[in-house]
């Protein structure tokens, strides 16, 4: 088992489909709230699929040519699907600072740490979760962020654009934003696959661990 800090760091080659994923996520959180199994960073890929956030509005669903799955994590409508790096955090915030906002700040950084490694400039952007670039052309999100806390273990994650189709976003409003377009490093001009970005996030995952102890007042 390859470990990044005490933590669990797992690469599951193909596609990963999606109930099976949230199953064995849900199993793992159980675990290590039970203090039975270490924390786990869990990067994936699905078959494609639509997801329904918390907060998602029927209207953003606008060509269901996917699975459309609703699941309890926060945000609106996503899609998943090959070529997009999915990574699920199994993480105990309970000893982490118990700081929600701090996390999620944290997993933007984290992000835009590594693709800064990979040549492309990314950017928080304000009242708007997730990572942004403009990279030469417009405003366009590389990745989505949405997360659920439960006793203060983390469930679900992140998605980043690597190379999917992103003809398969047209079939819903990404993230309720309809004025914003989804990029990818692929429609970037970067030659990057999977296993480089990877390698870009385990470079950067001890800093972004380490960022999760937030003062209580951040």
């Amino acid at each position: 088992m390859t470990e990044i800090d005490g933590i669990e760091w797992r690469v599951s080659p193909g596609l990963t489909p999606y109930d099976e994923a949230l199953a064995t996520m849900e199993a793992r959180a159980a675990a290590v709230l039970a203090g039975e199994a270490p924390e786990l960073l869990w990067l994936l890929e699905h078959p494609p699929v639509y997801t329904a956030g918390t907060s998602a509005v029927a209207g953003d669903l606008i060509d269901p040519r996917f699975p459309v799955i609703a699941t309890g994590r926060g945000g609106k409508y996503t899609y998943h699907g090959p070529g997009q790096r999915i990574v699920y955090m199994v993480l105990d915030l309970g000893r982490r600072g118990r700081d929600v906002r701090c996390f999620v700040h944290g997993v933007e950084g984290w992000v835009i740490a590594a693709l800064e490694r990979l040549g492309v400039s990314a950017f928080r952007a304000e009242g708007r979760v997730g990572i942004w670039t403009r990279d030469g052309g417009p405003e366009a999100k590389i990745g989505a962020i949405g997360v659920r806390v439960r006793r203060w273990i983390t469930l679900h994650g992140l998605a980043v654009n690597v190379a999917p189709d992103l003809t398969h976003f047209t079939g819903i409003v990404p993230c309720g934003l309809p004025d914003y377009p989804v990029t990818s490093l692929a429609a970037l001009g970067r030659d990057a696959d999977l296993a480089t970005f990877d390698a870009a996030l385990a470079l950067t995952a001890p800093v972004f661990l380490s960022s999760l102890s937030c003062p209580a007042e951040a």
